[in-house]
C-alpha cells in the first residue's frame, strides 16, 4: 500500500510579519518532519527551531506528533516578559495614574 501525501502549513509570526508555507509530506508525518522541511526553507532561515516550542493549531505538540492533511505547524517565539509580571506592572502603574474625568 503506497502512503499518500498529505498537505500541512508551518508558520511563524514576527512582530511585523509573518510566514506561512505550505508543504506536501508522504503519511505518516510529524511535526519534527515538517520543522525539518522548515528548516531548509530560505525564508525560515534564522529561527531557532530546536529551542522554540511548537504546536498545531495553537495546541503545544511534542516533535514526534503525527499530523493529519490540512494541520498547521506553528513555531512559537519565545515570551519577552512573563504575562504575570507584566500584568502587575501595568496594574500597579494604573493605580498610579490619575484617572481623567
Amino acid at each position: 500500500m503506497a502512503s499518500a501525501d498529505i498537505g500541512i502549513e508551518v508558520t511563524y509570526a514576527e512582530p511585523h510579519r509573518a510566514i506561512v508555507k505550505t508543504y506536501r509530506l508522504g503519511a505518516p508525518a510529524t511535526v519534527h518532519d515538517a520543522l525539518r522541511l522548515a528548516a531548509a526553507d530560505p525564508e525560515f532561515a534564522g529561527i531557532d527551531f530546536a529551542g522554540s516550542a511548537v504546536g498545531i493549531f495553537g495546541r503545544v505538540s511534542a516533535l514526534g506528533q503525527l499530523l493529519s492533511d490540512g494541520d498547521r505547524v506553528e513555531i512559537y517565539r519565545p515570551l519577552t516578559a512573563d504575562p504575570k509580571s507584566a500584568r502587575r506592572a501595568r496594574a500597579r502603574e494604573a493605580r498610579r495614574s490619575p484617572r481623567p474625568r
